[in-house]
């Protein structure tokens, strides 16, 4: 065992105890977050604007400030971007990073001194809770790679500003800079195809041992390997045995992987996000990622099915309850401030509180009133899936409300590497296990409103080639798992 192995331990056994002191302490650790923010902005414009000097409570906080996301928030953020100071949190953001919006375009998301280190801290510590859980750490030894976008950073008005994993990139610890791949240049490159290839060529002759990414891109990057060598990926890298991902659910790209890399290997879960770093896998044995309750963000959670009421109950921590559907809202040390991400999750565990991604509270369908969620389809999928030698690409589900024929139905554009044999008993498989799942999917089905769900075969490479047309090709870009309209089955259509 190598000394940096035996520095790893000794490393994750203090971290590990730092964590179990704030994570058995979740309210007082969330209260005084909440405390240290209100504080830390009344001077602020934004803390002017909604009175934080006479904020003693939660219900204070929740009567002056609404709920907003990027494109409510907007204005403030444009005065932050325009080179204001003390705007949503005090002084001027160390960075912004840009992505991708809505209706707003660009979206800028600032990171300040207090709310970077947590960034990075984050991805730190779930590699070294591993590390404490399972005693591995000759990884640290070999070459690591983490498929990310370019860190040539912008300027706007004297604050640097790129991807979130591009800013990342200039904070490696040096410890691990000479074990980091691909090189600087390599990472620099903006087109995905071509940095890739040039990853491929970088990394085929070295001893990888950990690999990290969002899976559909990973994906990309096994399959030219494997191609390239004419092996698996496991035989390539002998030492390679962990996996970090983020950003969507393994799950659905697991038996791909297993056949691309020739064996399985273990995996560690993130929960990472312009806006925070919200959550990560701390434990093997149990499900779920480990909230982070003392990173600077004071978490809130409205019930899904309340979201679009008029005044959504809002709970903290000490008051959510296991498996129910929560969108989740942040106040952050980055003047993010009741902020709606998107995202939606649940609670798997209360000691500690651990929690899973279940979708984004725009990505559904309930064209009829089923309210689908992500978390669903992809557990139907997996039900499906599980004891076959069925491997899927890539899918996507949307609402057909007017077909031809027929009863309307919910069509699962998929792309397989491996078909079923017989892909209307694989639909069926799917569909019932929806129907266990989502009682309103259900009773719609039982009720003949709807028809059971209907796949559409997608041709190889369909969803790279159609994120290629709409420039979102690589990088933190994601297909959605869900639309209630059919603005992206209207592509893939073309692509069937």
């Amino acid at each position: 065992m190598s000394i940096k192995s035996i520095g790893a331990k000794i490393f994750a056994k203090i971290i590990h105890k730092k964590t179990q002191a704030w994570a058995n302490h979740p309210v007082e650790t969330q209260q005084k977050v909440f405390r240290e923010l209100i504080d830390q902005a009344t001077n602020t414009v934004f803390g002017k604007d909604h009175h934080f000097l006479e904020i003693k409570t939660f219900a204070d906080f929740v009567k002056q400030v609404p709920i907003r996301d990027y494109e409510e928030l907007k204005s403030y953020v444009d005065r932050v971007v325009k080179g204001e100071s003390d705007v949503l949190w005090k002084g001027k953001p160390l960075y912004f990073a840009k992505t991708s919006g809505t209706t707003s375009g660009a979206k800028y998301i600032p990171l300040t001194k207090e709310s970077m280190p947590f960034h990075i801290e984050a991805a730190r510590n779930a590699i070294l809770h591993y590390i404490h859980e399972t005693g591995k750490a000759d990884f640290v030894s070999g070459k690591m790679i983490f498929l990310q976008g370019s860190p040539i950073l912008e300027e706007k008005n004297g604050i640097k500003l790129g991807r979130l994993s591009g800013i990342v990139a200039h904070f490696v610890p040096k410890y691990l800079q000479k074990n980091r791949m691909p090189s600087w240049e390599t990472n620099c490159i903006e087109d995905w195809e071509t940095k890739v290839d040039a990853i491929v060529d970088e990394t085929i002759n070295e001893d990888m041992s950990v690999i990290s990414g969002i899976p559909s891109w990973v994906q990309m990057y096994f399959e030219k390997l494997k191609e390239t060598a004419h092996q698996p990926v496991g035989e390539i890298f002998k030492n390679f045995n962990l996996f970090i991902y983020g950003g969507v659910n393994y799950e659905p790209y697991r038996a791909k992987f297993e056949n691309l890399i020739g064996r399985k290997v273990d995996s560690i879960e993130l929960f990472p996000a312009s806006e925070g770093f919200f959550a990560y896998q701390d434990s093997h044995e149990e499900k779920g990622m480990l909230l982070l309750l003392n990173s600077g963000i004071f978490y809130e959670f409205i019930k899904s099915e309340d979201f679009f009421s008029e005044n959504p109950k809002s709970f903290t921590i000490g008051e959510v309850e296991l498996g129910v559907n929560y969108v989740l809202i942040i106040s952050t040390n980055a003047g993010l401030w009741r902020y709606n991400i998107g995202d939606t999750v649940q609670f798997t565990c209360l000691k500690p509180y651990r929690i899973i991604v279940s979708g984004r509270i725009k990505h559904y369908i309930s064209a009829f009133g089923e309210h689908v969620i992500g978390k669903e389809v992809e557990v139907a999928l997996k039900e499906a899936m599980e004891g076959t030698n069925i491997r899927v690409n890539e899918f996507t589900v949307a609402p057909q409300i007017a077909p031809q024929s027929g009863l309307p139905y919910h069509e699962w554009f998929i792309e397989f590497e491996n078909e079923p044999e017989n892909l209307e008993n694989f639909a069926e498989t799917i569909d019932n296990a929806m129907r266990k799942q989502n009682v309103y999917y259900d009773d719609l089905i039982a009720g003949k409103v709807l028809q059971r769900l209907v796949i559409s075969r997608v041709s190889p490479n369909g969803f790279q080639n159609y994120m290629k047309s709409i420039g979102k090709l690589g990088g933190q870009n994601k297909i959605p798992r869900l639309s209630n309209d059919r603005k992206i089955a209207d592509e893939l259509e073309k692509r069937k």
